[in-house]
């Protein structure tokens, strides 16, 4: 039999928050979507919840960090990631990304966006 990997995932999980490089996002803020995805090897299958990532506690990490103001979109990702870690350590891989929508830039964009991905095993 092969081995099973278990996805637990939030997708366009939407959120106002002040972060920006630039003292004036950080005043009128900006519309944001978070997508966070984790993967690990089955803890079992007993039907409980600390066989697996609770997706409320994904949920809460997203809107606990989203709360902290950073200049750069990659340090909130990655507080993100570094926070499933501490509360999950048996998660193999974590891809985490946002869209920041309607970048305060010249031109009409759609939205700006950044990725990082964690991995236990190089």
């Amino acid at each position: 039999m092969g081995h099973i990997k278990q996805t637990v995932a939030l997708k366009d999980v939407k959120c106002f928050a002040l972060h920006g490089y630039y003292p004036e996002e950080q005043w009128t803020g900006n519309h944001f979507i978070i997508d966070l995805t984790t993967e690990f090897t089955p803890l079992g299958f007993d039907d409980e919840l600390t066989q697996t990532v609770n997706y409320e506690d994904l949920n809460s990490i997203i809107r606990t960090e989203m709360k902290n103001t950073q200049k750069l979109l990659e340090t909130v990702l990655n507080n993100i990631i570094s926070k499933v870690i501490e509360i999950y350590p048996f998660v193999e891989k974590i891809d985490v990304s946002m869209k920041k929508l309607n970048p305060p830039m010249p031109g009409q964009i759609g939205h700006s966006f950044v990725q990082l991905s964690y991995s236990a095993t190089n």
